[in-house]
């Protein structure tokens, strides 16, 4: 089966390539989601495959943007539909109420999963938090406070070793306020059996969190992440724009939505440029894009070096057509903010986040923007979760049905113009009232941090 997806290509349902639907001239451009995503390199004909034999990207290191002028769209703020959730004492809102171990340095990583073990607690390794200086330190400090910060955590031990640069009394001052009864700290090197010492300050902690219980609260609270990994050709054409249209939805209810994989908005980067809330917001989206490239060349590294082996398999063959894909997720409201990495959400409606494409620091970084669950969209399929729940949405039904112990919802009906938007908002709305997703029934939960510099 085929279907036609605008212009001088068609996609091949069985395994998401493309098609020429008429002839096509060398160097002329080859377009899909009404969008330029190359050049064909070579003349082609009307039924030929286009792929990377013939196909070639547009893209150059040097682009300069304009600015369209303020974007506007109807948010609501008074939203009636509700959720129930777990109210903190500070206001934030939780999707899940659990109890967390933070480690401010790797060389505890197996003592928090010891603890972990033996209480039901949830940790999460990391091979950071000494021997890092400048930037990265200050992003590891600033990502490992945001999760202790979580609300979908009621209690949190920082555990730490006691002689690392990201020491408990520096981070400190990272974390900023916090409660007593809620955060705990514990050197190991303090004390003599911290095995012991910590499974008694968990269980005081799990005390604290059962005083907490699910209350209706809005869905203008909610803060959704989205991400996509293993894109294939169908992404941009199923799972990417159901999520988009829940983003739309949410974020006109009054809610949030999350939007980072720089690398991946290349080729893209325009469309929401255009959706810019005032030049404020268009200037920082300008100087995030323009910061990736340079990032890429202080490295002597190509910029455009994407698509992956695995989407090429999949069909997609440049970047373009990958971040037109991609950034389908964001939907088609406003941009109100751009964050810089590790950095938390300020405002509602949708912000785009600094950082890279990397399934694992990606999902790390939408978490401690606040993100409480993440829509993860993917054409080949990851069994990776976050420290927040993280939807599997699979792009084709053959995904779907060879790992459905990875899969959360199969999006694959769009392709045959099923409408699953009504389906897919209430699977959201029962994943944030405690449902669980496959990451969390199988227990992968993972963090990464972005690392750029020196290690001592």
């Amino acid at each position: 089966m085929i279907i036609n997806i605008l212009d001088n290509v068609e996609v091949n349902l069985e395994n998401g390539h493309k098609y020429a639907t008429r002839d096509i001239v060398c160097g002329e451009n080859i377009v899909k989601y009404g969008n330029p995503i190359g050049h064909a390199t070579s003349d082609i004909k009307c039924g030929d495959h286009v792929h990377t034999h013939n196909m070639s990207t547009n893209l150059s290191s040097e682009i300069e943007y304009d600015f369209k002028g303020d974007f506007t769209s109807n948010v609501r703020t008074d939203s009636e539909r509700t959720f129930l959730g777990y109210l903190r004492e500070n206001g934030d809102v939780g999707i899940r109420n659990e109890v967390w171990i933070i480690n401010t340095v790797g060389c505890v990583n197996k003592v928090a999963k010891r603890l972990a073990d033996l209480t039901g607690a949830y940790h999460f390794e990391h091979p950071y938090g000494c021997s890092q200086l400048g930037d990265d330190h200050r992003a590891t400090q600033r990502i490992l406070a945001a999760l202790v910060n979580h609300p979908n955590a009621a209690g949190v031990l920082v555990l730490g070793l006691g002689c690392e640069n990201n020491n408990i009394d520096e981070f400190k001052t990272v974390i900023g306020e916090y409660n007593e009864k809620r955060v705990r700290f514990l050197n190991v090197q303090d004390v003599d059996d911290e095995i012991e010492i910590g499974v008694r300050i968990i269980n005081e902690l799990m005390e604290y969190r059962d005083s907490f219980t699910p209350t209706p609260v809005s869905i203008s609270k909610l803060r959704i992440g989205l991400k996509c990994g293993g894109s294939d050709g169908f992404s941009g054409i199923s799972a990417n724009p159901l999520v988009g249209r829940f983003a739309d939805r949410i974020i006109a209810e009054g809610g949030s939505c999350l939007l980072t994989e720089v690398p991946e908005m290349f080729g893209a980067e325009h469309l929401l440029m255009d959706r810019s809330a005032s030049r404020e917001v268009f200037e920082k989206n300008v100087n995030m894009i323009n910061g990736f490239k340079k990032y890429f060349s202080s490295h002597n590294q190509p910029i455009y070096e994407n698509p992956s082996p695995g989407n090429k398999a999949g069909g997609i063959t440049t970047l373009e057509e990958k971040s037109l894909g991609c950034v389908q997720k964001g939907g088609s409201k406003a941009v109100v903010d751009v964050l810089e990495y590790g950095e938390r959400v300020k405002k509602n409606g949708l912000s785009l986040i600094n950082g890279p494409g990397n399934d694992m620091v990606a999902i790390t970084n939408l978490a401690a923007a606040g993100a409480q669950l993440i829509l993860f969209t993917t054409g080949r399929g990851t069994p990776l979760g976050g420290p927040v729940p993280t939807v599997k949405i699979s792009t084709n039904s053959t995904l779907a049905e060879k790992k459905r112990a990875w899969i959360d919802f199969d999006s694959s009906p769009v392709l045959s113009g099923e409408d699953l938007d009504s389906k897919f908002f209430e699977y959201v709305i029962d994943v944030a009232e405690g449902r669980q997703t496959r990451n969390e029934e199988n227990g992968y939960r993972e963090i990464a941090i972005f690392k750029n510099g020196i290690t001592l």
